[in-house]
């Protein structure tokens, strides 16, 4: 399989070197050559296939042959060790729980797939150099990719995160672990340190000396993965879901694009709804055929806290960006922080489940969507355990969440960060 810049078409990259480099020399996103769906009989008989078989049946067209049969079985096998249960909520409602990895979000599936692809690629490597991942996070990326490439040979990780404007449980998992894991406190948003991120892959004066790449889902090797646990959320339901629809709470929009990756495979989906906090671009987009990026707004859904989501122009892709083949399958719908938090009581109080404040968003979006298409199958996405934003969840519904042993073992640990306030500092920092 080979990829393309999706800002000049004709610059062709292996799967390798789009892992590797992460962002296309002219900068734009890399984009599969070709996405051709499984045979209808692979969804028919899904049932009978392991989590790994379906999987690698998925996804292997991706790798081609730069990765080895025997070896991306492994990988898939270590990525995929835990359960992704879709748990039915009310009739024709259920949440697919994708918290149940080592930091309890659900990039754990990409991170832990990109470190191992980057580590084998390193062991077939005939020369020394290190890469260096270089990361944004708004939250959960930051302990996905920490915890994915921890001790990974021939990799240094650099993960940049807005002060105070991350969960004191994000916070631990990406400050605590030392070894080859280093974050970056930015005085700024989200927004400041995808752009210092994004400005250090441009600026020679760094790439001549360091071989960077990014982990977060501009990265194929991330992006990619999160279409596997649609198709294992599928093979749950496919004798309850005539219409399956997916709500996705979305930021950078990785996660809802993938999906859509999915359903280019042939998984039977008949919508997909990508429900945002108030940092609405994209139904702005949807109400207007115009993209205005703006700056972002902190809110209690903090991962979504996105204004410029850099995996949307991957979305137009898919669909020939052709608006109107977008929209047919396509909406997305934004709400706010007394919105998310009435969810999260109903939920709680209604149905005894407790919602973090992304899954409660993604919920809205299902409901909303369901008063016009009683019809349909939905399944929201859980993409973190509630205890990661323990004090707005505890607030919210008043009552106490366990702190599950994934959490607990990093409670204790010491936080260790440099604080930066410029591009400068980051530059310095990279080239010390």
């Amino acid at each position: 399989m080979n990829y393309f810049s999706l800002n000049t078409p004709d610059h062709i990259s292996s799967f390798k070197d789009a892992v590797i480099r992460g962002i296309a020399p002219d900068k734009g996103l890399y984009f599969p050559e070709s996405i051709t769906p499984l045979d209808p009989s692979f969804y028919e008989t899904i049932e009978n296939y392991s989590t790994v078989d379906l999987a690698y049946e998925a996804i292997q067209q991706f790798i081609g042959d730069e990765i080895p049969e025997e070896e991306l079985r492994a990988i898939l096998s270590e990525v995929l060790d835990f359960e992704f249960p879709v748990v039915e909520l009310e009739k024709n409602v259920a949440t697919l729980e994708l918290f149940h990895g080592p930091t309890m979000a659900f990039k754990d599936v990409g991170a832990r797939f990109m470190a191992r692809c980057l580590g084998y690629f390193s062991k077939q490597s005939n020369t020394k150099e290190n890469v260096t991942v270089l990361v944004a996070t708004s939250g959960d990326t930051g302990g996905a990719v920490a915890n994915g490439f921890l001790g990974v040979e021939g990799v240094d990780v650099v993960i940049l995160y807005p002060k105070g404007k991350v969960s004191p449980i994000q916070e631990k998992q990406l400050t605590t672990l030392g070894q080859n894991i280093r974050a970056l406190e930015v005085e700024g948003s989200f927004d400041d340190c995808q752009a210092f991120v994004k400005k250090a892959f441009l600026d020679e004066s760094i790439t001549d000396h360091i071989k960077l790449t990014s982990a977060n889902s501009i990265n194929v090797a991330r992006w990619l993965p999160q279409m596997l646990y649609y198709i294992i959320a599928y093979r749950q339901v496919k004798d309850k879901a005539e219409k399956l629809v997916f709500s996705v709470p979305s930021g950078n929009f990785g996660n809802i694009c993938a999906g859509i990756v999915a359903y280019k495979l042939g998984l039977p989906v008949d919508h997909f709804i990508a429900s945002t906090n108030v940092n609405k671009v994209i139904p702005d987009y949807m109400d207007t055929q115009t993209y205005t990026p703006r700056a972002s707004k902190p809110t209690i859904s903090n991962a979504m806290d996105v204004g410029d989501p850099s995996n949307f122009i991957r979305i137009q892709k898919l669909f020939s960006n052709d608006y109107d083949q977008l929209a047919a399958l396509f909406s997305s719908e934004s709400f706010d922080d007394d919105q998310t938090k009435a969810a999260m009581l109903k939920l709680f109080i209604e149905n005894e489940y407790v919602a973090d404040p992304h899954g409660a968003v993604g919920y809205l979006g299902l409901e909303s969507y369901m008063e016009h298409h009683p019809d349909t199958y939905g399944i929201f996405l859980e993409t973190a355990h509630p205890v990661k934003f323990l004090e707005v969840v505890e607030e919210t519904l008043q009552t106490k969440v366990a702190i599950p042993q994934q959490i607990q073992k990093v409670m204790g640990g010491q936080k260790k960060s440099v604080e930066i306030a410029t591009y400068e500092e980051l530059k310095s920092y990279l080239l010390d």
